[in-house]
């Protein structure tokens, strides 16, 4: 179990995105992001965040930030404008939510049409597309947006904004590792974000990302964990407290 603790930790993007963080709050979420266990992968904030946590954190700490979010609107224009105060205030990093209820209506081109304008706009930024896999209600949806994402030069496919009834699953999880594999794209990664609270949660998708990509995945350049709650149970178990229960509904 540290083991997994472990790889979890160097592959976590803490986060903060509630609607009333402050400029404290982010101060104490990239003091936190320095554990002594090791750094964490990134911090994800709010646009307007970015400027302080880059200014707060060493450059091997990633600062990402969401775009887009959570609406998941076929807004091109704001998103744009979300990306562009990203990379002006030092982002490394863009987490970016696909029109997902569009692509529910049948409307892939459009969707096509809004990643590749959001990936010119954020190059040479790492970019995360969020297919919010919990709202796509099959498994073709699921596939049909993790390509979209691929196609449209997505650095992770990211499952979730956190922010809807269900987030990250196993089973959406496999469906996104399979298009990442089918995709012959050796570098593109995976983010499962929302409602992972412990290692025995992150120890289910190491294992799927170990079995869909291999081993060498297990790295923060292919894998990351959306998580605000995880860093906790991390340090639990690396300091050699009790392992919490898993909250995973698998």
């Amino acid at each position: 179990m540290k083991k997994a603790a472990q790889q979890a930790l160097q592959c976590l993007d803490l986060t903060s995105l509630n609607d009333g963080d402050t400029p404290a709050d982010i101060a104490a979420l990239c003091t936190r992001a320095q554990t002594p266990f090791g750094p964490v992968a990134a911090v994800c904030v709010w646009p307007r965040f970015v400027a302080q946590a880059r200014a707060l954190l060493p450059a091997h700490i990633k600062v990402a930030a969401v775009a887009n979010f959570p609406a998941g609107d076929l807004n091109l224009a704001r998103t744009l404008a979300d990306v562009q105060e990203i990379a002006t205030a030092g982002g490394d990093e863009v987490d970016v939510v696909l029109p997902y209820r569009a692509l529910m209506q049948g409307q892939a081109v459009e969707c096509a049409e809004f990643l590749a304008e959001v990936r010119h706009a954020t190059r040479p930024l790492t970019l995360k597309v969020i297919i919010e896999s919990g709202e796509l209600l099959t498994n073709d949806l699921i596939a049909q947006g993790a390509r979209l994402a691929l196609m449209a030069g997505a650095d992770f496919v990211k499952t979730s904004t956190g922010k809807t009834k269900v987030s990250a699953t196993p089973k959406a999880a496999g469906v996104i590792l399979k298009e990442i594999k089918l995709s012959g794209l050796g570098s593109a990664g995976f983010k499962a974000s929302g409602g992972i609270r412990t290692v025995a949660d992150a120890q289910v998708y190491l294992q799927l990302v170990e079995t869909y990509l291999g081993a060498g995945a297990i790295v923060p350049q292919r894998l990351r964990f959306g998580a605000s709650a995880l860093l906790g149970d991390i340090e639990a178990v690396l300091a050699g407290a009790a392992v919490a229960s898993t909250t995973a509904a698998y």
